[in-house]
C-alpha cells in the first residue's frame, strides 16, 4: 500500500482554523503547495470544510483540512461553525491562524480553549506578517506554547510551519505511551494465523475489506504467516498444518460457524473486535455488550456505521444485526441506523449504541464518539463484541486479554 493509497483512518488529520479572511486558506495552499483552497478578499469564501487527502513531510501521509471562518454570521453562519466544531473531534493537530494585521481576537481565544478541552495539540501561525508590526518576545511567550510568524504572501515561515506541526505532533504522540497495534504483540516470529474471509455479494471482486488488509500487514510486519480461507475451508485448514495456529481470526459474521470449527484450545476473536483495540476502546465495547441482555421493550438502539455504502440486501447493520438482537432478546427494540458523519450529538434517547470497527475514522475520532456515549451514560459497543456476546463466546474472543476476560 503506497502512501496515495493509505486510508483515511490512518492518516494524520490537520485542521486550519481561525476567523474570516485571517488568510486560513492562503496558508493552506502555501504549506500543502498546492490550490487545494479557493481564495479570496471576500470574508466566508469557505464555506464549507474542505479536505485534501496527501503527503506532508515530514509527517508523510496526512488529511488537509481548511474551515470555514469560526466568526461566521447569520443563520447559515451558525451552520458554517457547527461543522467547524465537528471537524475538532478528527483532528490531530489543530492550527490556529491568526490575522496578525488585526491582532487576536475572541473567537480566536474561543477555539484555543477547544483545543485545549479536547487536548488537542495546536500550532498558532500568525499570518500576514508583511503587513503587521514585529512581535515582543513576551507577546509570543504568552500566544502559546508553538508560535509561527509566517505570511502566506511572501512565503515566510511556511517551512517552519510544518516543521513545528511534525514536532508538536511527535512530542504529543509520544506522550500518549500507546503504540497501537492490531495482532503483532500477540505473536511470536514464525507464527501461522488462519484468517477466515467470508467472500460474499457484499464483497467486491478483487478486494479485501479494509481491517483484513491490515491485519495482514501487521501479520507480516511481526515476521508470521497468514493463511487465508473462507468460512467452509477452516476445518481443513487447520488439518493441514503440522502445528496448531497462534490464533484464529474470524469475520464477525461466521463466528457462528467457525467457532464450532475451532478447538477450544486454539485462541479465536474478530477483525472486528482486534479493531476496536487498536481504536483503543476495546474495554468500553466489551462492557457495553453486557446491555443487549437487558434491553426491554420499546428501547432504542443505534446502529452506526463511520463509512457510507450501498446497503445490500443481507446488510450487516441494517439487517444481520438488528435480526439478530430481536432473536437474543426477543423485545419489541427500535432500530435506529447512521452512517458517515451523521453520527448524534445527543446519544441520551438511546439504550446502546452498536458502532462499526470504525476502520475509516481516525483514532480521534473514533475515541469522541464513544466518549460522547460515556460521557452521556449511553452503554456502547461494536460489531465484532456485540456479534460474539450474542453467539455466547464473548469471553473466549476476548481470552487473549486477560483483563478482558475477567469482566465476563
Amino acid at each position: 500500500m503506497s502512501l496515495n493509497d493509505t486510508p483515511s483512518g490512518e492518516r494524520i488529520h490537520i485542521g486550519f482554523f481561525g476567523r474570516r479572511n485571517a488568510g486560513k486558506s492562503s496558508v493552506v495552499n502555501a504549506v500543502t503547495g498546492q490550490d487545494l483552497a479557493v481564495v479570496s478578499q471576500v470574508e466566508g469564501t469557505t464555506t464549507d470544510p474542505v479536505k485534501k487527502a496527501m503527503e506532508l513531510l515530514p509527517l508523510g501521509p496526512v488529511v488537509i483540512i481548511d474551515t470555514p471562518g469560526f466568526d461566521d454570521e447569520g443563520m447559515l453562519g451558525e451552520l458554517r461553525v457547527q461543522r467547524t466544531r465537528k471537524i475538532l473531534a478528527q483532528t490531530d493537530i489543530a492550527v490556529l491562524v491568526v490575522d496578525g494585521s488585526r491582532g487576536m481576537c475572541g473567537c480566536d481565544r474561543e477555539l484555543l480553549g477547544l483545543f485545549q478541552e479536547k487536548k488537542i495539540p495546536y500550532v498558532i501561525v500568525w499570518n500576514k506578517s508583511d503587513l503587521s508590526a514585529p512581535l515582543s518576545t513576551e507577546a509570543v511567550k504568552s500566544s502559546g506554547p508553538a508560535f509561527v510568524r509566517a505570511s502566506a504572501l511572501t512565503g515566510e515561515g511556511i517551512t517552519e510551519i510544518k516543521e513545528t506541526i511534525g514536532e508538536i505532533y511527535r512530542a504529543w504522540k509520544a506522550q500518549q505511551g500507546r503504540e497501537p497495534r492490531l495482532v503483532s504483540d500477540l505473536l511470536t516470529a514464525g507464527d501461522q494465523v488462519i484468517l477466515v474471509i467470508p467472500i460474499d455479494k457484499a464483497a467486491p471482486k478483487g478486494r479485501l475489506i479494509l481491517p483484513q488488509q491490515q491485519v495482514i500487514r501487521d501479520i507480516l510486519d511481526a515476521g508470521c504467516t497468514s493463511i487465508c480461507t473462507q468460512t467452509e475451508g477452516v476445518t481443513a485448514t487447520l488439518e493441514s498444518l503440522r502445528r496448531p495456529p497462534a490464533i484464529v481470526i474470524t469475520d464477525s459474521q461466521a463466528f457462528a460457524r467457525v467457532q464450532k470449527d475451532v478447538p477450544e484450545s486454539i485462541p479465536l476473536t474478530s477483525f472486528s473486535i482486534l479493531m476496536a483495540r487498536y481504536k483503543g476502546f476495546l474495554k468500553t465495547a466489551v462492557e457495553g455488550a453486557a446491555q443487549i441482555e437487558h434491553l426491554k421493550d420499546g428501547d432504542r438502539v443505534l446502529i452506526s456505521e463511520g463509512c457510507t455504502h450501498h446497503r445490500q440486501c443481507d446488510d450487516i447493520g441494517t439487517v444481520k444485526i438488528p435480526r439478530w438482537l430481536h432473536t437474543k432478546t426477543g423485545k419489541d427494540i427500535t432500530i435506529e441506523t447512521s452512517s458517515g458523519t451523521g453520527f448524534p450529538e445527543d446519544l441520551t434517547p438511546y439504550a446502546l449504541v452498536i458502532h462499526c470497527g470504525g476502520c475509516m475514522l481516525n483514532e480521534r475520532e473514533m475515541q469522541s464518539r464513544i466518549g460522547r456515549a460515556v460521557r452521556q451514560n449511553v452503554p456502547v459497543t461494536n460489531y465484532g463484541t456485540a456479534i460474539a456476546y450474542m453467539n455466547g463466546i464473548l469471553k473466549r474472543s476476548v481470552a487473549m486479554f486477560p483483563d478482558l476476560a475477567a469482566l465476563l
